[in-house]
């Protein structure tokens, strides 16, 4: 019969887990309990790395780590630090016993692997140690000698971009800290500028990760309503093992719920790949790119049964995700099948400790047939990538704001479905795929699109692991219908005939498409020359794109050959978000002539096959894709006409419109 273990604070590992005599720690519980069992937390700090002995048998037979109803149970990574001995004005030193880290000790750990960028290689690497002053995370510093005048920093640069941030909390900047790891003892030197650590709560991260197994295929888990923070998680590029602050660790069927994870090194979920597949190897070995050992990963984790059956389908729900210093989720191979629902995500990235490829709010790569739906995300440094075998991947009902970059697709084939969101950060859509489909968006800043023929990807039969072939992105493929687009910056306002085709165009709109064709059949005749060869004739020539039915702002520019663009008039059409408190408001500005326009309700089957993949917008089950739902969950009816933009009953004039 399923039971119920109880674990508190005032228990003992040798109680029997009963409401009378609950457990200590989490995981005394994680080795008794078995298929159908509920692990129950009483509210308190629990200090511990909860490592699951066993999965569940079934979705209805499941293991499941639950907060005690009305109770705040807080787990961490971390220990705390006492006996501070002042230096000198603000900085105190700390010598602790390596036998406290065990085998894994964060400050002897570089920060390092595929992709990341250190771009001065004369100084030292980063670690995944961390010192926490009542909760606020540290800065890390190269030198000893930095620790007694740390920098005030106000801003903050974007590596990628090259746009400057300001910084949430500059007094943050100035607590620092430096470490050395002897044989025996960690010495730590912080500069707690004028707090005093010993009347403080003084932390740091000791423990990799805060629920995570170390075996893998214990399948079936449920973790519910915790906080989960200080994880010296380290880095977790595609191409090496991707662990986080909690993750299934190559495991099918967990749901990660109503849970508020903080304060990851790097990553705060993970359902991502394992090592067997690879393992940093273009930093290791240094004789290919990654781009191949990745490549090379997807057919080994076929050869240990990457598939519906043993991996992926994994529910994240309701969670609150923020201050992770490269992403809030995270995964590779591991995510296929997913859902990543009703999520507020953000504050990812935007320390900027270090740098590299990875970085997202959302980090995937082969998403296949997931849904990303309904998630307020915003400041990170990238709001959602998902990058490579973007298949059968929706991304629905989103709130993207005040991010560097919105949503970036790359080197994919699709088909992938982007509908009714909004995305309203300066840089909306990077598209540097082909084969998607951006249906009923909201989109106030820029749109690029890029074709990358030098890294060729594989793409898969529908619904499924089985690769089909793999081929270069030329671009082009592309699906709009619907949208909204508005334009705020006059020099990025896109030129008509400007267009240079096999080149990265940005702009407001869809005339970077300028110079594709307007249909399937027009492609192929330009494709049907008998004196060219079998590849030669399909060279130079553009792909197709499906472009209908949406609306420009004055700045916002018309692909060229779109059927049935609606140009708004000479005046106000602008649109932002707003927070106040926990309700998050979108405010829209837009002339009388919106009203003007509507457009049939689209279906999956209204839009266009996808020409690689050979593949049509369909659900994970086959049928045809349903945009049924506008952004806050309005139904669309089958034959109705609707504005353009994610909101079913958005009008002109000045509206405000609550979203969160």
């Amino acid at each position: 019969m399923p039971t119920e273990l109880h674990v508190a604070t005032t228990g003992a590992d040798d109680g029997d887990g009963s409401a009378d005599r609950p457990l200590r720690t989490i995981n005394r519980a994680a080795a008794l309990a078995v298929a159908g069992d509920t692990v129950v937390v009483h509210g308190g700090e629990y200090r511990e790395w909860v490592q699951p002995q066993r999965g569940g048998l079934s979705d209805r037979r499941r293991i499941t780590y639950t907060a005690a109803a009305g109770e705040h149970v807080v787990v961490k990574g971390s220990e705390v630090v006492t006996g501070w001995e002042r230096v000198e004005d603000g900085v105190w030193r700390a010598e602790l016993a390596n036998t406290l880290f065990g085998s894994f000790n964060p400050f002897a750990e570089e920060l390092d692997g595929d992709w990341v960028v250190y771009a001065d290689q004369s100084v030292r690497k980063k670690h995944l140690g961390e010192v926490y002053l009542d909760g606020q995370s540290s800065y890390e510093v190269d030198s000893l000698a930095e620790v007694s005048d740390p920098p005030r920093r106000t801003e903050v640069v974007d590596t990628w971009t090259g746009t400057v941030d300001r910084v949430r909390d500059p007094e943050q900047t100035r607590r620092v800290w430096y470490a050395e790891v002897g044989p025996e003892r960690t010495t730590l030197w912080v500069h707690f500028g004028a707090a005093d650590p010993n009347a403080s709560l003084v932390e740091m991260n000791v423990r990799r990760s805060v629920f995570f197994p170390t075996e893998h295929h214990l399948d079936w888990i449920t973790v519910r309503g915790f906080e989960l923070a200080h994880a010296a998680t380290p880095w977790a590029p595609p191409t090496a093992d991707q662990p986080g602050l909690i993750g299934p660790n190559w495991a099918k069927g967990w749901v990660i719920e109503d849970n508020v994870i903080h304060d990851a090194k790097c990553s705060g979920i993970s359902l991502g790949k394992e090592r067997s597949t690879g393992h940093n190897y273009a930093t290791t070995r240094r004789d290919k790119p990654g781009y191949q050992y990745q490549l090379e990963s997807v057919f080994s984790a076929l050869q240990i049964g990457w598939d519906r059956e043993h991996v992926g389908s994994h529910v994240v729900r309701r969670n609150t995700i923020y201050d992770c210093g490269q992403t809030g989720v995270v995964g590779h191979l591991g995510c296929v099948f997913s859902t990543i629902e009703d999520n507020h995500i953000h504050h990812i990235a935007l320390k900027r400790e270090f740098y590299g490829y990875e970085i997202a709010g959302i980090k995937l790569h082969a998403a296949l047939d997931v849904v990303i739906r309904h998630n307020r995300i915003h400041d990170c440094s990238l709001g959602t990538w998902l990058d490579w075998q973007t298949q059968g991947t929706r991304v629905t009902r989103n709130l993207f704001y005040a991010n560097q970059r919105d949503l970036f697709v790359e080197v994919s084939h699709g088909p992938h479905l982007v509908d009714h969101n909004v995305l309203a950060s300066r840089v909306s859509l990077e598209v540097h795929s082909q084969g998607g489909a951006f249906v009923h968006n909201l989109v106030c800043g820029t749109v690029s699109i890029d074709p990358i023929v030098e890294r060729p990807t594989p793409y898969h039969v529908p619904h499924s692991t089985q690769v089909a072939g793999y081929a270069a992105i030329t671009g082009g493929d592309d699906r709009y219908v619907g949208n909204l687009f508005l334009a705020d910056d006059p020099a990025l306002a896109y030129a008509p005939g400007s267009r240079r085709p096999g080149r990265r165009e940005v702009g407001y709109g869809t005339a970077v498409y300028d110079g594709h064709p307007a249909s399937l059949e027009d492609y192929l005749d330009q494709v049907s020359d008998p004196t060219k060869g079998d590849h030669e004739r399909f060279a130079h020539v553009q792909q197709p794109v499906y472009i209908r039915d949406n609306v420009y702002a004055p700045g916002a520019t018309a692909y060229e050959a779109e059927t049935r663009a609606a140009h708004l008039p000479d005046g106000d059409a602008a649109a932002r978000v707003v927070e106040e408190g926990d309700a998050v408001y979108l405010e829209t500005t837009l002339p009388a002539g919106f009203d003007d326009v509507r457009v049939d309700a689209v279906r999956g089957t209204d839009l266009e096959r996808v020409r690689f993949v050979d593949a049509d917008f369909e659900e994970p089950d086959g049928s045809p894709s349903r945009l049924a739902q506008d952004l806050l969950g309005a139904a669309k009816e089958a034959g109705g006409r609707y504005p353009a933009g994610p909101l079913a009953d958005l009008t002109a004039g000045v509206v405000r419109t609550r979203v969160w």
